[in-house]
């Protein structure tokens, strides 16, 4: 049997980053779908995580870890692809190192991702994403913490990812506001903040601290606030603001919302999906297109430019009572008066 922990660790630490040159995002990531695996595979072989070997990690096991995401953690499609590609591309990596287990990753290469659904990004209006950032308690010092966490997850459409990793020295307060953002892919970005946001920053920068790490949010214990804690954050604020706006419990309110909401709000302002892909710090405007499905000024804007078809010119008259009941009239005394002339013509020819 062979012992799998020391693969993962060099998967993750030496070959993505050094070998792959995958950013930390990437590596955090696969580290985040590798932890649900093992923790699966522990209470499913009930075994310690550490003692999993690479023989009971095969393709029946990573089958049922991808219906378990579905089921019971309620995973879309999306995710569960992408937890597949992790164990996939961590696979690939076995094969010069345990050739032994060829036939095993071949049979894991087999698994099919699933086809994935096109859908409408939700998003929350103006008024419930005010709520959203009213909801935390200022007078406490994580009250400050998580209203600054939630100004500028949703001025600068952060991912989660970019909102917990972001440092102290990526924000600048004089003389313009503006943050520098490692995102998705190595690209950088950097962006202006309202003045709301800025206030916000500098409340929590008051209270925060002199901490170990280097991480401008940080959680009770001084370290890097992670992204299930600003999750807990999120659902926080999302109870407390449901007072104001009972619709907002109706609504699955991820992270990521936010980033849709102020996406939504920009493309509103400028009409311009480059700005706003831009803005977001996407590769390319194709993946910005998804939230002109959303916007139906995008298409008023079409409708008006277009010549309508003609329609021809015509009045409905409705029958007239009179004629219709004439009519019935008719048809009822032809077909009543037929038999009665066969018949009486039939008779008069008789002997």
């Amino acid at each position: 049997m062979t012992p799998i922990a020391s693969h993962i660790e060099a998967f993750l630490r030496d070959y993505l980053p050094k070998q792959r040159g995958a950013s930390q995002h990437t590596c955090d990531s696969y580290a985040c779908g590798f932890n649900l695996l093992f923790s699966f595979a522990s209470q499913r072989l009930k075994r310690r995580p550490s003692e999993v070997t690479l023989e009971q990690i095969d393709a029946p096991l990573i089958t049922a870890f991808l219906e378990h995401l579905e089921t019971d953690r309620h995973n879309q499609s999306a995710t569960r692809n992408v937890r597949l590609a992790a164990i996939k591309a961590f696979f690939r990596f076995l094969e010069h190192r345990v050739p032994a287990a060829l036939e095993q990753i071949r049979r894991i290469y087999s698994i099919p991702f699933k086809k994935t659904d096109s859908r409408l990004v939700s998003y929350l209006t103006r008024e419930e994403v005010q709520a959203l950032l009213d909801a935390p308690d200022t007078t406490t010092r994580d009250g400050l913490r998580d209203r600054a966490m939630l100004h500028i997850a949703f001025a600068a459409g952060l991912r989660v990812s970019e909102l917990v990793g972001l440092r102290l020295d990526d924000v600048t307060l004089q003389p313009d506001a503006s943050v520098l953002i490692r995102g998705k892919g190595r690209r950088e970005r950097v962006l202006p903040l309202w003045k709301e946001t800025a206030a916000v920053l500098r409340a929590w920068l008051v209270v925060r601290g002199d901490v170990s790490v280097p991480e401008l949010f940080v959680n009770a214990k001084g370290l890097q606030m992670s992204r299930w804690g600003f999750a807990y954050v999120l659902r926080k604020a999302v109870q407390t603001a449901s007072k104001k706006r009972p619709e907002l419990l109706d609504k699955q309110i991820s992270p990521h919302v936010l980033r849709h909401s102020i996406a939504m709000l920009a493309l509103g302002a400028t009409q311009d999906i480059r700005k706003v892909s831009l803005w977001l710090g996407h590769s390319s405007t194709q993946t910005t297109e998804v939230y002109t499905r959303v916007d139906p000024a995008e298409k008023l804007e079409a409708i008006n430019t277009l010549a309508p078809p003609k329609i021809r010119p015509g009045r409905f008259r409705p029958p007239d009572k009179l004629l219709a009941m004439l009519k019935g009239q008719s048809l009822w005394g032809v077909k009543s008066a037929n038999p009665i002339d066969s018949a009486g013509s039939k008779h008069a020819h008789s002997p």
